[in-house]
């Protein structure tokens, strides 16, 4: 060893290297790191603070959700502290978890999961937009304190512990059991004495029954219901403090029981189809009722979601503001709000819709890219809703945001068909928004492109529209404005563009209030895209030109 220090520096180096070397594997077992991610699993964390979570982990050791919860994947976990769990055993009056029957258990567990990874940092005032493993939403919510402010799950747990990531998702620590909604519609509202009298006219008109009866599929669409109901506070102050008196008021046949009953319409006007929670209500304009061709009308204003809030012939209508605090009450069928005042139907005149196609629930959820100038994404047929076309392509279908752009339609994007041409997207069928029952006059727009189809025709409800168009035509910038509607064209946006074309469909007949299909079916060969901006639905009394669409934005453009 001693020479090895009257070698040069480089070589005493290489020396004293090789020797290490040596060393060490002569020395030393061998190891090889097994994995590249030593973060636990959601099981693997539990068992590892059992002194917080030994109870959650023993619901899910009985149930045999915890080999799955130590997989791969991608959850996410609201996790009661064994405190909570202790609560929960007391509030049962079981002293161990064996008592408890194995499929409530199983239900419990799964109530506390979700199959994706979902950060506080994304929580709304409102449902969580991905169901539970076990069916039911949870809400989530904010709630101030002496202590601070807290974040809530189905208004009653608070999470004292957020966001603890794990190899196979995220944690949220819960101070209390989330419970299982195990009442219908019907008993829900009945077990609630404020709402005595509502569940009075409920089964007057017969309605409990059908809010009483369990979920059912008809080609996988679940039969779930939406209520809105009135305490007996509310109906006081409207003047009504028994069944008597709403009988008085309302039942002008003298028959509840009869759907023509305007006492049975008054229950049936606030029942509508499909689980609405008030995240839902807040992003639609209108709520098709159980009282046949009628809806509501739904508008956020700040955090207030009113129903029925409009102005009609310049008359200004105050709307009726939904309890946010008493509602989102989750059954096994629906789900249940409550308003802070007495309302009743309101029949409705034919009122314009405008409808930009691009606008589409699946492209909103797309926070990133939705309307962002620049973004864009594609979905496929099976991802879209309330979208379908006949044809090949597996992406065919893009919200293009063009605020960046010289050439932006309303909203600054426009909905683009990669081939809209027989044989490769024979034909686009649209669900509309609710449109109410009356006559109107249907446009379209679009964005000219010379390689497009030059020859479309219009459905509505699979009736053919009378004009066909082409979207190979641009639009006339010199015909006065008036002149031009004569001939069955109008410019729809401000500033106008002569990229964009508009054309005079025809004139339809809406029989019944409520959402309908537009189909459009190329009649034509295209080389190119095709892109759609807005269809519209004018009353045939309506002036036809204004409002304009404001180009790049999101205004209407008055005369």
């Amino acid at each position: 060893m001693k020479n090895i220090f009257k070698l040069p520096n480089v070589f005493r180096f290489v020396c004293v290297t090789l020797f290490a070397v040596t060393v060490l594997f002569n020395c030393s077992e061998e190891k090889f790191k097994e994995s590249t991610d030593e973060t636990l699993n959601i099981t693997e964390f539990l068992r590892a603070n059992t002194e917080r979570y030994s109870l959650f982990l023993q619901i899910l050791d009985i149930t045999d959700y915890a080999s799955f919860m130590n997989t791969y994947g991608t959850y996410t976990l609201f996790l009661p502290t064994n405190e909570a769990v202790e609560a929960y055993m007391t509030d049962l009056g079981v002293s161990a978890l064996e008592n408890v029957p194995l499929e409530d258990l199983q239900e419990l567990a799964k109530l506390h999961i979700l199959e994706q990874k979902i950060e506080t940092t994304t929580f709304t005032d409102g449902k969580i937009a991905t169901p539970s493993m076990q069916g039911q939403f949870l809400i989530t919510g904010a709630v101030n304190t002496s202590d601070g402010s807290s974040i809530t799950v189905n208004k009653s747990a608070k999470i004292s512990t957020s966001n603890i990531e794990v190899g196979n998702g995220i944690i949220h620590e819960i101070d209390q059991v989330l419970r299982v909604a195990t009442k219908t519609i019907a008993e829900t509202i009945e077990s609630d004495p404020s709402l005595s009298l509502f569940t009075e006219a409920m089964k007057a008109t017969g309605w409990y029954e059908v809010l009483d009866r369990p979920i059912t599929y008809v080609d996988s669409v679940p039969s779930y219901l939406s209520v809105i109901a009135q305490s007996n506070a509310v109906f006081e102050e409207a003047g009504f403090n028994n069944l008597d008196d709403l009988k008085t008021r309302y039942s002008h046949l003298g028959d509840p029981m009869n759907p023509e009953d305007s006492l049975n319409l008054f229950v049936a006007y606030r029942i509508s189809p499909g689980l609405n929670y008030l995240a839902d209500l807040a992003v639609t304009p209108a709520l098709i009722t159980k009282a046949p061709l009628e809806v509501i009308s739904i508008k956020l204003s700040a955090d207030t979601l009113l129903i029925n809030e409009e102005t009609f012939a310049g008359i200004f209508e105050k709307g009726v503001e939904i309890d946010r605090e008493a509602s989102d009450e989750t059954a096994t069928n629906g789900v249940v709000h409550t308003v802070k005042e007495n309302y009743f139907i309101k029949k409705r005149l034919p009122a314009p819709v405008y409808f930009d196609l691009a606008d589409q629930p699946e492209f909103r959820q797309l926070s990133s890219v939705f309307r962002v100038p620049g973004m864009w994404a594609g979905l496929s047929d099976a991802e879209l809703a309330d979208v379908t076309w006949e044809g090949t392509p597996a992406l065919n279908y893009v919200c293009q945001a063009l605020g960046s752009s010289s050439r932006p339609g309303w909203h600054g994007d426009v909905l683009e068909s990669v081939r809209f041409r027989d044989g490769f997207n024979n034909n686009i069928e649209f669900t509309t928004p609710v449109i109410i029952k009356g006559q109107y006059k249907v446009w379209i727009s679009w964005r000219t492109n010379l390689r497009a189809t030059n020859s479309v025709r219009a459905y509505f409800n699979d009736t053919p529209l009378a004009r066909t168009f082409n979207m190979q035509e641009y639009v006339n910038t010199g015909e006065a404005e008036r002149v031009l509607e004569s001939q069955g064209y109008k410019r729809h946006i401000s500033p106008t563009s002569g990229n964009y074309n508009c054309k005079l469909l025809g004139i339809i007949n809406v029989e019944t209030t409520g959402r309908h299909k537009f189909k459009l079916q190329s009649l034509a060969y295209a080389g190119g895209q095709s892109w759609f901006d807005v269809v519209e639905f004018r009353p045939v009394d309506m002036d036809q030109l204004y409002p304009k669409f404001e180009a790049g934005g999101d205004g209407l453009i008055y005369e």
